[in-house]
């Protein structure tokens, strides 16, 4: 679980790997979103927020990619207090993988 203030900017990362047919792909080129939904709930159409690629490499050689989306006052989605389901969403062609990948709590 990741904890920031609802004060605070700050990028919340994602950690992506990537395959096809078993072998490694750097999936940078696909557009990234997220979404951030109350408890367990998915995401509906309008949630959907753009995201980033944080470089074009993964930070240490066989580990994940990171993307991002800047949260908080002034960012791409400001959160009230609370806990939130983290969600993002490659398009790729043709997959469109969505997938939670863990929690934030907004204080």
């Amino acid at each position: 679980m990741i904890t920031q203030s609802a004060l605070s900017l700050e990028y919340v990362p994602a950690a992506i790997t990537a395959t096809s047919m078993g072998v490694p792909v750097n999936p940078t080129g696909d557009p990234v979103q997220f979404a951030f939904t109350v408890g367990a709930a998915r995401p509906a159409s309008g949630d959907w927020k753009t995201g980033a690629w944080d470089g074009t490499q993964p930070r240490t050689p066989g580990t994940a990619y990171i993307a991002h989306c800047l949260v908080g006052p002034g960012g791409t989605v400001t959160l009230t207090a609370g806990k939130y389901t983290m969600w993002v969403r490659i398009t790729d062609n043709p997959e469109i993988p969505v997938i939670p990948f863990g929690l934030l709590n907004i204080t």
